[in-house]
């Protein structure tokens, strides 16, 4: 299966328990490399941990770590559920 042939959705949609891998970062250069500093990086495994009784944040685990993130952050992350079958760096920029 091809990598294009995969859905992808947003991160926010994402219920808590379940994990997904993440595909790709769409975001301006601040917030998209603030992220990848955060462990967001094509690849990597992402669990859905909980979210506030009002439904924002979120807080997920990525790579030993626990981080809240608000929806509107979670909505510039794309996603799938299956296994990346490649981990190249796939970021794209959008917007300034």
């Amino acid at each position: 299966m091809t990598e294009s042939a995969i859905a992808q959705i947003s991160l926010d949609t994402l219920a808590p328990s379940q994990h997904a891998f993440i595909c790709s970062v769409v975001a301006r250069d601040d917030i998209r490399r603030r992220l990848q500093e955060l462990g967001f990086l094509p690849g990597a495994e992402v669990v859905c941990l909980m979210r506030a009784p009002s439904g924002d944040p979120t807080a997920y685990r990525i790579c030993s770590a626990v981080i809240a993130l608000r929806r509107e952050d979670a909505q510039r992350i794309r996603i799938s559920f299956h296994t990346p079958e490649h981990t190249e760096t796939e970021v794209l920029a959008h917007g300034t």
